[in-house]
């Protein structure tokens, strides 16, 4: 080229300001068709590149290589030389690719060259196993153009890459651009940073950086791994100071967002990764506000892992209120993927209402949300199917509040009426009627579980004017509630509590856990002498109420931390004491713990005083110390107790009551042939797994019942070193069935047959 030429390649890059100009690189590779290299040389290149390369599968020759905005560089000669003939070079300029074209089809004949906007290729998805840009993001990151093109760009490199395969961009490593750079590859890729060698020069000047990113299906937030050193660096102090400045910033926000597992993303941070199912990923976001919509939201986008059965849904939506969220079912991620598998959608989106959605109505919310939950949709949707809204119903047909009130120590408490829509058939076969009416106490702490349940009978005519329902998964006496409310009707005063049937069957599944001292409890009956029992958590008092009535040998102490629950129980459930049932107000725990420590001190006293004490009949009668301490003996210990504590993974009991220490006082309390019962209600296998650990430690023999349609597992443990053998349960349940008196011989058949489920735990 000569003198001529040379001046106006000089003046037009002096002039080619807008550097996404088509027409100015046209006007450019016209007058300059020959190589020209922006960045390093490949001599430079070649071992970095070539070594990074052949980490790559496959081989060579079958990599597919893009090499976008590939301009007249001769790197893509270079590569294809090399060995990596499978490259697709691309430009939006006609003028040349069409001179490369001409240039490379003898001697490169397997090279292909695309006429293309790299922000917008036409090319599959996951087509390439590496991607290689010498300048092309730089030209496209001018400042007074913003991000827009860099984004879009970029979100291309993504799409393209196969799983594994790696971007290799070649840049100055302007702040600009690494701010780009670092943001859109945060989420799921691994990325280092290495200097390009140059030749040493006394005239410091802009060094080319190699950034590589490889592609993972995770969200992972790794760090930076970088490659630099000083004797590396042959470029200005600023340039280097930039650099590692960018680094050192850009590796502290991911040791943050790495070290926190409630990282909220923004939709676009996120946005390019959900294009597409990754089999069990989950994702904390927030969505809307900011001129999209009239709400933000905090989301969870989670992707179910394979199951044998199809989905029913691509993609679905689970709204939860803002009284349900801090539930271990939706606070946690175990509690989230169980809602995943029940609403059989490959793809669950859980959007957790707050204050903010108060005044809206859900009509509202869905509006709002449509639009937002549509960008989180994956592709594979390919019948065009809408995303449903899913929420959770319990099935109630009419509900009517009865009292409200709040508790210091529970808060919000709720008696309602409720009707239910499905029909429980053995309970209407026993109580035929048009409509059978319960009583629910609610503790609005743990919206979703039902304290107590009570059937309701017409106090007049003693007919039955309720109806129940048939128990589903995760809707017992501990179940969920919702519905739609009704107001207060005055025929409801003319109903009352009837105690001679249990609604729950939780309940019935520890009465039948006393078939495991059944011989024990017949001796005592038939000794005259009564069966000691204490329950911890009155509730409504529906279960003492119960045993109270159907097993006249028993004496029960019931033990309730709040009285104004105590209170409720009395007003509203018909909750009333005599001498074989008595209330008392104190901590579940500390009751066993002192009533056992109380017991050998009034041993102790006892000893010191007098052995003997006056009969006005007998005269003088002695009694024993061993005779003392039996006195403080339980035959029975039942918690029933829920747990304030909604995000412990445990609706019932609180952790408290299984800590180690308390399970040992219940054992010292217990007769030599006691039995102690837990109401376990908790969706986490891990944590009914720890239990029964904590149980074993202390107890020789525990043995569970479970219910198919229920979250409540009933666990039996026994202070004595033997056990009911498996086959005799069924002489073991029938003198249980001679102890239960009942009005209706069907509700002690329940029990019974509850007896055949208990299983013991090895």
């Amino acid at each position: 080229m000569g003198p001529k030429s040379k001046t106006k390649t000089t003046d037009l890059l002096q002039t080619l300001e807008d550097f996404t100009s088509k027409d100015n690189w046209d006007n450019f590779f016209t007058i300059r068709p020959d190589s020209f290299e922006w960045y390093a040389e490949w001599p430079h290149l070649r071992d970095p590149l070539l070594s990074l390369l052949q980490t790559l599968t496959p081989p060579p020759s079958s990599l597919p290589i893009l090499v976008p905005a590939c301009g007249n560089s001769r790197l893509s000669e270079h590569l294809y030389d090399a060995g990596y003939t499978s490259i697709t070079n691309v430009d939006f300029s006609k003028v040349v690719i069409s001179n490369m074209l001409r240039s490379n089809i003898r001697s490169r004949p397997l090279m292909r060259w695309r006429v293309m906007d790299m922000t917008a290729m036409q090319f599959e998805d996951d087509s390439f196993g590496a991607v290689i840009d010498k300048g092309g993001l730089d030209a496209l990151m001018e400042p007074e153009l913003g991000p827009s093109l860099g984004n879009k760009y970029l979100s291309e490199v993504k799409r393209l890459l196969k799983p594994g395969g790696k971007f290799v961009c070649l840049t100055l490593a302007e702040s600009h651009v690494l701010d780009i750079l670092f943001s859109t590859f945060r989420l799921g890729w691994k990325m280092s940073v290495d200097a390009i060698p140059s030749n040493p020069s006394n005239k410091p000047s802009l060094q080319t950086f190699m950034v590589v990113v490889e592609k993972e299906l995770s969200t992972t937030v790794h760090q930076i791994t970088s490659l630099l050193h000083n004797t590396s660096l042959h470029c200005n102090s600023e340039q280097a100071l930039g650099l590692r400045e960018s680094l050192q910033n850009e590796n502290q926000v991911r040791e943050k967002l790495s070290s926190s597992s409630d990282t909220l993303y923004s939709l676009e941070d996120v946005q390019e990764e959900l294009t597409k199912f990754s089999q069990g990923r989950r994702l904390q976001l927030t969505l809307g506000a900011q001129g999209c919509s009239v709400f933000s939201y905090r989301a969870v986008v989670l992707d179910a892992e394979e199951q044998s059965d199809p989905f029913t849904y691509h993609c679905g939506v689970f709204i939860v209120p803002k009284i349900r969220a801090p539930e271990w079912l939706f606070f946690s991620e175990e509690g989230q993927w169980m809602v995943v598998r029940s609403s059989k959608a490959a793809r669950l989106i859980m959007v957790f209402l707050d204050t903010s959605h108060t005044n809206a109505t859900m009509d509202e919310i869905k509006k709002d949300l449509s639009p937002l939950v549509k960008q989180l949709e994956p592709n594979e949707n390919e019948s065009g199917a809408q995303i449903p809204f899913l929420m959770a119903s319990d099935g109630i047909k009419k509900r009517n509040i009865v009292h409200q009130t709040t508790s210091p120590l529970t808060g919000s408490i709720i008696v309602e009426d409720v009707v239910y829509e499905n029909v429980d058939s053995e309970v209407s076969c026993i109580f035929p009627s048009q409509e059978l009416m319960f009583r629910r106490l609610v503790f609005e702490r743990a919206a979703n579980l039902v304290q107590s349940e009570a059937l309701l009978i017409d106090e007049h005519s003693t007919k039955l004017v309720g109806e129940t329902v048939k128990r589903k998964a995760n809707s017992s006496s501990k179940s969920k509630k919702s519905g739609s409310q009704i107001q207060n009707d005055g025929a409801y005063n003319q109903l009352a509590v009837y105690h001679g049937y249990v609604a729950s069957s939780y309940h019935s599944g520890i009465i039948s856990g006393f078939t495991l001292i059944s011989s024990y409890m017949e001796k005592v009956a038939s000794s005259g002498k009564m069966v000691k029992a204490v329950i911890i958590g009155l509730g409504a008092g529906l279960l003492p109420m119960f045993l109270h009535s159907c097993i006249p040998v028993l004496e029960i102490k019931a033990v309730e931390l709040d009285p104004v629950v105590a209170h409720i129980a009395r007003e509203y459930f018909s909750f009333v004491e005599d001498k074989r049932l008595k209330v008392h107000i104190a901590d579940g725990i500390q009751f066993i713990r002192e009533s056992t420590s109380s017991g050998a001190a009034q041993s102790h006293s006892k000893s010191n005083s007098s052995s003997y004490t006056e009969s006005p009949t007998n005269g003088s009668s002695t009694t024993s110390h061993a005779e003392d301490v039996e006195d403080t003996k339980v035959d029975i210990i039942i918690v029933d107790a829920d747990s304030s504590d909604s995000s412990s993974g445990l609706a019932c009991p609180a952790p408290d009551f299984l800590d180690e220490s308390f399970l040992e006082t219940v054992k010292d309390k217990l007769s030599d042939e006691g039995l102690f019962v837990v109401n376990l209600v908790s969706r986490s296998q891990a944590i009914k797994d720890m239990v029964v650990l904590r149980m074993k430690k202390v107890f020789s023999h525990i043995l569970c019942l479970q219910f198919d349609e229920d979250v409540n597992e009933i666990h039996f443990a026994l202070k004595s070193e033997s056990c009911i053998e498996d086959n005799c349960f069924s002489e073991a349940s029938l003198k249980l069935e001679k102890l239960l008196k009942f009005n209706h011989p069907e509700i002690g058949q329940k029990i019974i047959n509850a007896t055949k489920n208990i299983r013991r735990l090895k």
